[in-house]
C-alpha cells in the first residue's frame, strides 16, 4: 500500500490513502462476465486503498482458495448471505434477480455495523453491473460511487423484425423489466445519492441522467488482465489475401450474427473466396441454420459450436476479422479480445462496441436500419479484404488501445484518481475511460 506521503503522478497533491467498502455481490477469480469484474476492481482498489469486501457467502468456496496461493493482505472479506429459506430464489437466472434484490437489504445493515468500526471514508457498487436495481449501500452517510454499470442498451425497434419470434419476446421483457426498474424508488434513491455515477456506455449514462444522476461518466467495466492480453498479443496474423470471418459468443438474436451472414452474402459476390466461421452455442442455432441455407451461403459458412476455450483461441489465430453486430451490449468482452489479438472489429454503434471500438481499431455501423447495416457491413467487409494492410494498421491499433485504456492496471490507477478526486475537489481531474 502506498504511504500517506505518495503523490498521485498526474497531480500535484498528495495521494491519500482511504478506507473504502466495495459491494461486489458477484466476485470470483479466473471469471469473465461479472465475477471477473468484481475480482479485478478488488485487486486494483487494493492496490492503494484499505478495502472491505462484501460479497455473497457462496463465492468464498472460490475466493479462498485464491487467496491461499495469491494472498490480497490489504483486503478484509466480509461474506453475507440471506437466511436459508430465501435461498431457493437463487435458481435460474429470474430467481438470481430476486435473490440480488433482496440480498442488497441484509447486506446493507451488515455494511452499517461494519461502519461504526471501521469507519469507511467511502463506498462503491461493483457488481452487479445493473443500473435497474438499487444499491443499499448507498445509504450509508459517506460518499458513494455507483458503478460502473449498465443495463440501458436496447435493440433498435427497427430491428426487431430481423429477429425471432422468441428473440421479440426477449427484448419486450427485457424494457418491461427495465421500466419497472425506473418506477422503483430505491433505484432513483440510489441514483440521487451517488456522488459520482459510472455508466458503461453513452445509452446507459441517458437512463442514469433520468433517474437523477447528477455527476456521471461513462467508463467501461471491462478490461483485461496483462496474462490474458499478452497471451491474444502473441497470436500469429494469418499472411493471406482472402478473408476469413469470425463471430464469437451465445448464439442468441440480440448479439446480431443474423445481420454479419446477411452482409457476408453481400460480399461473396465480390470476393467469392472469404469464409465466416461462427463459435458459440444457443437458441439462435436452428434460426442462423435457416438463415445461412436462405441465403445460399453453407459452403462458406461454418458454424463450430462451443468449443473449449484453447481451441477458441487456435480458431481465432486462423481468422483477420471480427464481426460483432450486436443490438446491446453493455460490455463485449470480445471485442477487446479481438483487438488485443490484432483483429479489427466490425460492430454496430451501440453499447460498449460502440464505446471500445474506434476508427483506428475498426469499423462502427450506425444502425439506422436493418438494410442499411446490412449494406455499410458488408462495405466494411470489403474494405478490410481489398486491403491487408488496412487489416494490419486496424489489428496494431486495437493492441495499442487496449493497452493504454482496458488494461486492469490502468483501470485501477484512473479509479484512484476518481477516489482523490471525490476530497480533492479543487485538483485537476482525468476523466477515466
Amino acid at each position: 500500500m502506498p504511504s500517506p506521503d505518495d503523490t498521485d503522478m498526474n497531480s500535484n497533491n498528495p495521494a491519500k490513502n482511504f478506507k473504502v467498502l466495495l459491494s461486489v455481490y458477484s466476485c470470483a477469480p479466473g471469471e469473465g462476465s461479472e465475477g471477473g469484474v468484481g475480482w479485478n476492481v478488488v485487486q486494483q482498489v487494493s492496490r492503494f486503498h484499505e478495502t472491505w469486501v462484501l460479497t455473497r457467502a457462496d463465492r468464498r468456496e472460490l475466493i479462498d482458495p485464491e487467496l491461499a496461493k495469491n494472498p490480497l493482505p490489504n483486503v478484509h472479506w466480509v461474506y453475507y448471505e440471506l437466511p436459508y429459506l430465501l435461498h431457493f430464489y437463487r435458481k435460474g437466472v429470474r430467481g438470481q434477480n430476486i435473490h440480488y434484490y433482496l440480498w442488497q437489504f441484509g447486506a446493507y445493515f451488515a455494511a452499517r455495523r461494519m461502519h461504526k468500526t471501521a469507519k469507511f471514508d467511502l463506498a462503491q457498487h461493483v457488481t452487479y453491473v445493473k443500473y435497474w436495481n438499487p444499491s443499499l449501500i448507498s445509504l450509508l452517510p459517506i460518499p458513494f460511487i455507483w458503478g460502473p454499470v449498465g443495463g440501458g442498451e436496447s435493440a433498435p425497434r427497427s430491428f426487431y423484425k430481423t429477429l425471432s419470434s422468441r428473440g421479440r419476446f426477449f427484448e419486450n421483457l427485457r424494457n418491461f423489466a427495465r421500466g419497472i426498474g425506473h418506477l422503483d424508488p430505491l433505484v432513483r434513491l440510489t441514483a440521487r445519492r451517488a456522488r459520482i455515477a459510472l455508466a458503461t456506455t453513452r445509452e446507459s449514462a441517458e437512463q442514469m441522467q433520468k433517474l437523477g444522476c447528477k455527476n456521471l461518466q461513462i467508463v467501461q467495466a471491462v478490461a483485461l488482465p496483462d496474462d490474458e492480453r499478452l497471451r491474444l498479443n502473441a497470436l500469429p496474423i494469418r499472411q493471406t489475401d482472402t478473408l476469413r470471418l469470425l463471430s464469437l459468443g451465445r448464439l442468441l438474436d440480440w448479439k446480431g450474427f443474423h445481420l454479419g451472414l446477411m452482409a457476408f452474402a453481400e460480399l461473396l459476390k465480390t470476393y467469392p473466396d472469404s469464409e465466416y466461421w461462427v463459435i458459440g452455442k444457443g437458441p439462435q442455432k436452428e434460426y442462423l441454420e435457416k438463415v445461412v441455407a436462405d441465403l445460399g451461403i453453407g459452403h462458406k459458412v461454418k458454424l463450430w459450436g462451443a468449443l473449449p476455450r484453447a481451441q477458441t483461441l487456435e480458431k481465432l489465430a486462423e481468422c483477420d476479422v471480427l464481426v460483432h453486430p450486436s443490438l446491446h451490449d453493455s460490455g463485449g468482452w470480445v471485442c477487446l479480445e479481438a483487438m488485443a489479438s490484432g483483429r479489427p472489429v466490425i460492430c454496430l454503434d451501440l453499447g460498449g462496441p460502440g464505446v471500445q471500438v474506434t476508427e483506428e481499431t475498426g469499423f462502427k455501423i450506425v444502425a439506422n436500419s436493418p438494410e442499411t447495416a446490412i449494406v455499410d457491413i458488408a462495405h466494411a467487409m470489403e474494405k478490410l479484404a481489398a486491403d491487408p494492410d488496412l487489416r494490419r494498421r486496424m489489428g496494431e491499433a486495437g493492441q495499442q488501445r487496449v493497452v493504454e485504456d482496458f488494461a486492469w492496471d490502468k483501470k485501477g490507477d484512473r479509479l484512484n484518481e476518481l477516489y482523490q478526486s471525490l476530497f480533492a475537489p479543487a485538483a485537476s481531474k482525468n476523466k477515466m475511460r
